[in-house]
C-alpha cells in the first residue's frame, strides 16, 4: 500500500463517519481511530512497518517461558502442602499483556494480599496497557492463597497472578 491509498483511505474513514478501520495485510497493518466526523482533532493513524511484524509475532512465541517459569515455582510449594490442597485451587489469569500492579498507586494499600477473601467482582490488581489502567476483577469468590506475580512486573497474556480457594 502506498502513501496515497493510505491518504485516500484517511479522507474516506473522515467522510463516512466511521469510528475505527483496521487493514491487516501479509507485510503491514493499518488502524485508523477516530472519534467521529465533527471530532477530527481525536484521530489516531498506527502504522506497522514490515520489520514491526517479526516482533509482534516473536512475543507470543516468548510467552511460554513465563507461564512455564512459575509452574515449577509451584512445584516446591506443593511437595510442601498437602497435594489436595493445590489441586483445589484456581487461577486468576490475565486476560492482557501489560504491567500488572498490586494497588491503585505507589502510595496505596494493595488491592488483594494472601489470606484475603474476595467476591466475583473484586478488583483483584490493575494491568496497565497502552497507557490505559485495567482493573481486574476476580471471576471467582475465595480466599488469596498466592500471588504470583511481583508489583510493577510485565505480564503475557493467560499469565497466572493469583491462586484462589474457592469458598
Amino acid at each position: 500500500m502506498n502513501l496515497n491509498e493510505i491518504q485516500d483511505l484517511i479522507k474516506f474513514v473522515a467522510k463516512s463517519g466511521v469510528n475505527e478501520v483496521e487493514i491487516e495485510k501479509k507485510d503491514f497493518k493499518i488502524v485508523i481511530k477516530s472519534g467521529g466526523r465533527n471530532r477530527k482533532d481525536e484521530k489516531a493513524i498506527i502504522v506497522q512497518a514490515p520489520q514491526a511484524q517479526p516482533v509482534v509475532q516473536a512475543v507470543p512465541a516468548v510467552a511460554p517461558a513465563p507461564v512455564a517459569a512459575p509452574a515449577p515455582a509451584a512445584a516446591p510449594a506443593a511437595s510442601e502442602a498437602p497435594a489436595g490442597n493445590d489441586e483445589n485451587l484456581i487461577t486468576i489469569n490475565s486476560p492482557m499483556i501489560g504491567t500488572f500492579y498490586r494497588s491503585p498507586g505507589p502510595d496505596k494499600e494493595s488491592f488483594v494480599q494472601v489470606g484475603d477473601v474476595v467476591s466475583t467482582g473484586d478488583t483483584v490488581c490493575i494491568i496497565e496497557a497502552m497507557k490505559l489502567f485495567n482493573e481486574i476483577e476476580s471471576e471467582i469468590s475465595g480466599k488469596i492463597v498466592k500471588v504470583l506475580v511481583d508489583d510493577a512486573s510485565p505480564v503475557e497474556y493467560d499469565q497466572p497472578l493469583f491462586q484462589v480457594e474457592p469458598a
